[in-house]
């Protein structure tokens, strides 16, 4: 059977760093760090008191007020992701079959603040048990697409991928096969996240995995950088519009790319830490190569998972180094993490928007905050460190890795008909 070809036709972006995609891509390219004291609620007992919140955000402006209090801010930033992408591909609903429209989002936790501020409501009235009739719809990870595919009448595949960090990657992926299969032919996918609750800061603090520098946020997120002391939480969402390629045509439709293959695969080793020889990570790479019928030598730039975190870093360069030896001091690499921080089962939508608009402009954006480059890292990769690269991106590739050893590789080429 001949897989049928899956382009990306809209995007949708809210981030840290900007509320659209226009502006998240102009802050990416300016530098922009997102990073701040949390004002989510009260950060004064916590070791890390700062976070990478969006700015400027108000869900009314975007959602009616009752359609936006039935939903946690998790599945908010989905649908608002959505409506821009939606726009952005120029698709007319009325005009194709809903049934082979679907919508795919990952995501690492789901409702996390409403559960979080439903029990704190219980705690503190007594436990008087007054909750509201949308708490469950709120917290179930699953709404996040339920009500997408309720506001569009979209009847086609609807689900929701967790796999921590790595589940907008997975919901990519499965939207790439189901389309390439001839079982839809739209899916909206991307990932979302809202976890900058107590609970989080706090779990993640005991773990040691967050960075503690509260004298200086804006320079927390500092991926490669010697003096890195572990990620920096961020929340948001992206989406972008998968399409089969003659159904994009036959519209008209502007294409960014392609998406070419994907590599899955899991470390198998710890439920946090990633395996220091990058072995799972070089399996995730090397199949998408695989799978998108391409040599090492045809990758043009890496988005790296570039998450700050001392093993992260070392053992995703270690595995680059395996699957692309030489090549990779031709490579351009780069984290968008040091400026919007992790977006946990977000990060490989927002990542690959970044990478869709460096193939349009001929330009990826730089990593910042590195000072003095790990002398354990290799000394002569291009890491974008002193601004914008301007490169004709043909061939780009994401990393996403998470907790639980879950690896999930992209890679998307330049169209050509």
């Amino acid at each position: 059977m001949k897989l049928k070809r899956v382009v990306v036709t809209g995007l949708g972006a809210l981030t840290p760093i900007g509320n659209d995609v226009n502006t998240y891509w102009d802050s990416l390219l300016k530098g922009v760090s997102g990073a701040d004291f949390i004002t989510h609620f009260n950060p004064e007992k916590f070791q890390t008191k700062f976070a990478c919140e969006l700015k400027g955000f108000n869900v009314l402006d975007y959602l009616p007020g009752k359609e936006a209090q039935r939903m946690d801010p998790c599945a908010q930033y989905a649908m608002i992701t959505v409506m821009e992408a939606l726009r952005d591909s120029a698709l007319d609903l009325d005009s194709v079959d809903k049934r082979r429209v679907g919508v795919i989002c990952g995501t690492g936790v789901g409702g996390f603040t409403a559960m979080m501020e439903s029990a704190y409501a219980f705690y503190s009235n007594d436990y008087t048990p007054r909750f509201s009739p949308y708490l469950l719809l709120k917290v179930l990870a699953d709404m996040v697409t339920g009500y997408i595919s309720l506001k569009f009448g979209l009847r086609g595949p609807a689900y929701v991928t967790s796999s921590a960090c790595a589940s907008a990657g997975n919901a990519i992926g499965d939207a790439l096969r189901l389309i390439q299969l001839g079982k839809a032919d739209v899916i909206f996918t991307g990932g979302t996240e809202a976890s900058i609750v107590e609970t989080a800061i706090g779990g993640f603090n005991s773990m040691r995995a967050l960075s503690t520098r509260n004298d200086d946020p804006k320079h927390a997120s500092r991926p490669f950088d010697v003096d890195r002391d572990g990620f920096v939480m961020g929340e948001g969402a992206a989406t972008l519009v998968l399409e089969e390629l003659d159904h994009a045509l036959a519209r008209g439709a502007k294409i960014y790319a392609e998406v070419a293959g994907i590599g899955m695969s899991a470390d198998a080793y710890n439920a946090t830490a990633p395996n220091p020889s990058g072995l799972g990570a070089v399996e995730s790479m090397t199949q998408a190569l695989e799978d998108a019928e391409m040599r090492p030598e045809d990758v043009d730039y890496i988005n790296m998972h570039g998450t700050s975190t001392p093993l992260g870093d070392l053992s995703e360069c270690l595995a680059i180094q395996q699957v692309f030896g030489d090549h990779a001091e031709k490579l351009v690499l780069n984290s968008t993490k040091s400026m919007i921080g992790h977006l946990m089962g977000a990060g490989a939508a927002v990542e690959s928007v970044a990478i869709l608009l460096s193939m349009r402009d001929s330009l990826i954006h730089p990593t910042i905050n590195v000072e003095h480059l790990d002398p354990k890292l290799p000394q002569n990769w291009n890491y974008a460190l002193n601004g914008p690269v301007h490169r004709d991106v043909r061939v780009g590739l994401t990393n996403s890795f998470g907790f639980g050893g879950h690896n999930v590789t992209l890679i998307y080429k330049k169209f050509e008909e």
